[in-house]
């Protein structure tokens, strides 16, 4: 019995985050309504609180989700380009890419960050963090870097990353509003 409620439990905040993952990509944070999302789903707002606390735990529930798929797809494609250096490179690379899908853009680079507050809090980034700090320790290792603190190194190349990507959704969200013609960027 009792792993039959953990097993519902799993379900509905699998059905939540999907159905505010949709919400919150077609119409962001501030538009998507709870009581929408909940009855899609056939749940009450009981549910979503029981479960994240109120919209902004499931937004933060939303944007780790996200994050991790991102950190997870960087990673392999990381993992395909050779070496250390190689996979580093194409590990940031990727991160910035994934910047441009309109998903990203609008829970984790916009919304996430006026919500949920400095993205380099999240747990998922401190977990991205730490695994470019390893790399940095390899390459520091293999004499490909020159001896450097490898978590000022990390620090600064994921906060890099990140920076980049912010600029390019918030870029990119001011160009489609902008009264400018296209001609001009």
């Amino acid at each position: 019995m009792a792993n039959r409620r953990l097993e519902m439990m799993e379900e509905n905040r699998v059905k939540l985050i999907a159905a505010a993952r949709r919400a919150f990509a077609e119409k962001g944070y501030s538009v998507a309504s709870m009581d929408d999302l909940t009855a899609e789903v056939g749940l009450t707002r009981g549910a979503l609180d029981h479960n994240f606390g109120d919209k902004r735990g499931l937004l933060a529930a939303v944007v780790d989700q996200i994050d991790s798929e991102m950190a997870s797809r960087a990673q392999q494609i990381g993992a395909g380009a050779g070496d250390d250096w190689q996979c580093l490179l194409a590990e940031g690379v990727a991160y910035i890419e994934m910047a441009l899908d309109p998903e990203v853009q609008r829970i984790v680079l916009r919304d996430g960050p006026a919500v949920l507050g400095d993205p380099s809090q999240w747990p998922s980034q401190s977990s991205c963090l730490q695994a470019t700090r390893r790399t940095v320790e390899r390459l520091i290792s293999q004499g490909i870097l020159k001896p450097v603190d490898a978590e000022a190194a990390a620090r600064l190349l994921s906060g890099a990353a990140l920076n980049a990507a912010l600029w390019i959704a918030c870029r990119r969200l001011w160009r489609r509003s902008s009264p400018w013609p296209l001609a001009f960027w």
